[in-house]
């Protein structure tokens, strides 16, 4: 049994339940501030999942290697490995408001010190892959099978208004994401994600601030679920808000698992502006051709779970055709998931009541001349790193096909 916290106070117990299942229940004295998330609003009667944990539980649970690492560290000891066993793990550090203890533990974060600018200067290769693999792995409660780690850095910084904030010196959380690829399997990978996020920047997207390594090996960027003073905003994944499975995340539609349900879930003056931002990152992902934009990576962030909720920084943005040449979408649009013509991305912006015709070819402009000026810090990015060549052409020829084909710009 498990206890969860939100905002640092204990919001109730979970539990497994009958074979393969959860419940949860939430304490008696925890009020509709408190909810663990905007699904599971607080009432008398328990959750029951009938298998695995309900989404907002399950939107953390390391993925791929950084799980099998853990698996095989601790389940001789549980004498299982299941979800809840995970969760006890990792659930103490983790992106978002939730943590989660022991049924009669306190809650504390004491993630270890570790200075970003040694990971970002290092070129120690696998040796430090371990390294932080070993060090963090059972603190880094973060989804994904590319193996990532969350870390605290040694000067505990976080930007804030634009400038450098000391954060308190009782802070023990984790500051940054260090985001590791496997070379043999998706070579360059760090460089792409950083190359992709820059394209999204230009294009005026919000980006968390972010680093690449010196050779490559690993791109570190700042959350963006931690305030200032330390404390921890609501971060729900589109799992999550579709009441879905991690292995559902390609199951869905852009139209209606993506637009339909954030309109449905945030709450804020800026709405129109917000989904305008969302078609946007939708168009990004077909220009960059990034087959990976599943339900997992889009969110929203609130400071109150009865508050505003905003469309979350962009994160997770590669050029997957690089590796996979015949990829398509992740999820559907129109009802397939081949790649969208123009047309095709004029008309889900319309049948949403995002602007006109217009509005949307100006906004195909503004990302076509973002993939066209980052192409050329590409270029000269690989002629600095002969071995990110192969790749950094790769990029280049499928963003012209996505500018061509996506957006119908030449």
């Amino acid at each position: 049994m498990l206890k969860a916290w939100t905002d640092g106070l204990p919001a109730g117990v979970l539990d497994r339940y009958q074979l393969r299942g959860s419940t949860f229940a939430y304490d008696d004295a925890v009020h509709g501030q408190r909810a663990v998330s905007l699904t599971m609003p607080v009432r008398m009667a328990s959750w029951n999942i009938p298998v695995g944990l309900a989404p907002i539980f399950e939107m953390n649970l390391p993925e791929g290697a950084l799980r099998e690492r853990l698996r095989l560290a601790f389940a001789k000891a549980t004498g299982s490995f299941d979800d809840i066993d995970l969760l006890a793990i990792v659930g103490r550090s983790q992106l978002g408001r939730i943590r989660y203890t022991g049924s009669g533990e306190r809650l504390d974060e004491d993630v270890p010190f570790q200075s970003v600018d040694e990971i970002l200067a290092n070129r120690r290769g696998g040796d430090f892959y371990r390294y932080l693999i070993d060090r963090f792995a059972a603190r880094s409660g973060i989804s994904g099978v590319q193996p990532k780690v969350l870390v605290r850095d040694e000067n505990s910084f976080f930007p804030a208004g634009g400038e450098k904030r000391e954060l308190s010196s009782t802070f023990r959380g984790a500051t940054h994401i260090v985001k590791l690829w496997d070379a043999a399997e998706f070579p360059e990978l760090a460089a792409n994600e950083f190359f992709c996020l820059k394209v999204a920047e230009k294009c005026g997207l919000t980006v968390p601030p972010h680093r690449l390594a010196a050779d490559g090996a690993a791109l570190v960027p700042e959350r963006f679920d931690l305030r200032p003073d330390g404390t921890y905003r609501g971060f729900e994944d589109f799992c999550v808000l579709n009441g879905r499975r991690t292995e559902e995340k390609y199951r869905g539609s852009y139209e209606n698992a993506v637009m339909k349900r954030f309109q449905q879930f945030a709450r804020s003056g800026a709405l129109m502006a917000e989904s305008m931002e969302l078609f946007m990152l939708i168009a990004l992902n077909c220009g960059l051709r990034n087959g990976d934009a599943h339900l997992k990576n889009f969110a929203i962030l609130y400071d109150d779970v009865e508050g505003d909720a905003h469309l979350a920084p962009v994160y997770d943005l590669v050029t997957t055709t690089v590796y996979l040449p015949q990829d398509r979408m992740a999820l559907t649009m129109n009802g397939t998931n081949q790649w969208p013509s123009a047309k095709d991305l004029i008309q889900f912006g319309e049948r949403r009541s995002l602007g006109t015709r217009a509005t949307f070819l100006k906004l195909f402009e503004r990302v076509g001349d973002a993939l066209s000026d980052t192409a050329r810090d590409v270029e000269a990015y690989a002629r600095e790193h002969p071995g990110f060549a192969v790749v950094g052409a790769g990029m280049i020829e499928h963003w012209a096909n996505g500018r061509r084909d996506s957006l119908s710009l030449h």
